[in-house]
């Protein structure tokens, strides 16, 4: 050990150690986090299927119990979306900047073929489709090919230009182009969600991409806070960040002027009042909606890194070891489960099968969690021990 390390040791002072070559359990806890509230919402479409609800946060008619469980799951796209531009972050510190690129661009097209075939399959099990939906494995997958070549730019460039975009693009809300207009398709792929043909079936772009690229920015500009601050430095940075950006929210969302559409007073509704406040878009994911999404996410991030050695975070890191893994797994459970549902008990709304009360997609929910651990611990533990498996780090 150097003179100047002991030094450091006898006057209390933590040595900075670089995190960017390892897998930091707090990274995979967070990631877990969200994977497991994302299963939430995902058992609710599941037992609600006969409940079509056109906006799930309209404050207006959305039950109160329906919009806050849905709200819980606003947590899941943009913190995993972060997450991911952190990941890459990291992977290119021990590969090359040429190898970092070349693992995006791969990883980001499997994605997207993932979401046209197993993902897709999954939601209504028909071959072939009658519908394609391109929803946030599309969304995470062009995000990744997008960095493919943005990580090449400078951490600074990269940073302003995820700002500027995640804070700016609410001011093209007003762009709208229809069918038949000049840059009609990629403006919607880009911002506003449109209605493809692909060979005679309707794709539904449901996830616009351009702020999802920033949030991605983000993430792996948040990077070096990983490789060159001490851990008690970097978890104070993150939970104020995460303070900071909740705090901006509260205040633009009061002045009801920019960053989604402006919220209402319900005269004699308090609560309906409130939801009105919180209710924000995910369709593009405008400003509001990323800031305090994101600001939750960064002081979740430094309270794991504080408790990465406790139960949880080791149970929630297993979920986040193995995402992709979980996420098929978890689509085909639920896929398999209604269609024994159905034919087991019969139709009970129309031609649909589904539950009468939220109290029971909160049971099934917490009943899944404990089953889905089991098959995803035994992946995430072989995908450790079977590296030389190259395909495997793919999910």
């Amino acid at each position: 050990m150097s003179t100047v390390a002991m030094k450091r040791l006898r006057a209390g002072v933590q040595p900075v150690v670089s995190l960017a070559g390892s897998r930091l359990t707090s990274i995979d806890a967070l990631r877990g986090l969200v994977m497991v509230i994302m299963l939430l919402d995902h058992v609710r479409e599941t037992w609600f299927l006969y409940m079509p609800v056109t906006d799930p946060v309209n404050a207006r008619t959305v039950l109160p119990a329906l919009f806050f469980t849905r709200i819980t799951s606003t947590l899941c796209a943009p913190i995993f979306v972060a997450l991911t531009g952190l990941s890459a972050y990291m992977y290119s510190q021990r590969h090359t900047l040429a190898e970092t690129s070349e693992f995006l661009l791969k990883r980001g097209l499997f994605l997207v073929f993932l979401e046209f075939t197993l993902v897709n399959f999954s939601w209504r099990a028909e071959m072939p489709p009658t519908v394609i939906y391109l929803q946030v494995i599309w969304a995470i997958g062009l995000c990744m090919v997008a960095m493919a070549a943005l990580i090449h730019l400078s951490r600074r460039t990269i940073l302003v230009l995820g700002l500027a975009i995640v804070c700016g693009h609410n001011l093209f809300d007003g762009i709208v182009l229809s069918p038949g207009d000049t840059f009609y398709l990629p403006w919607g792929i880009l911002h506003h969600r449109v209605v493809l043909e692909l060979s005679g079936i309707p794709v539904k772009v449901n996830y616009p991409l351009l702020p999802w690229i920033g949030v991605i920015c983000l993430g792996w500009s948040l990077g070096p806070w990983f490789s060159g601050l001490a851990a008690e430095v970097r978890q104070s940075r993150l939970i104020k960040l995460g303070l900071g950006m909740i705090a901006a929210f509260f205040v633009l969302r009061a002045l009801n002027v920019y960053g989604d559409a402006p919220w209402f007073v319900v005269p004699g509704d308090g609560l309906r009042t409130v939801m009105s406040f919180l209710a924000l878009t995910k369709y593009p994911p405008s400003l509001l909606f990323l800031l305090p999404t994101l600001g939750i996410g960064a002081i979740l991030l430094g309270l794991f890194e504080k408790w990465q050695d406790g139960l949880i975070s080791e149970r929630l890191a297993v979920f986040g070891g193995a995402p992709m893994f979980f996420y098929l797994l978890h689509l085909y459970c639920l896929r398999v489960l209604y269609v024994c549902a159905l034919a087991i008990f019969g139709p009970n709304h129309g031609s649909l099968y589904g539950v009468s009360s939220i109290v029971y997609v909160w049971l099934w929910y917490v009943g899944l969690i404990v089953v889905l651990y089991f098959p995803t611990a035994w992946f995430s533990g072989f995908k450790k021990r079977r590296k030389d498996i190259w395909w495997l780090k793919y999910l």
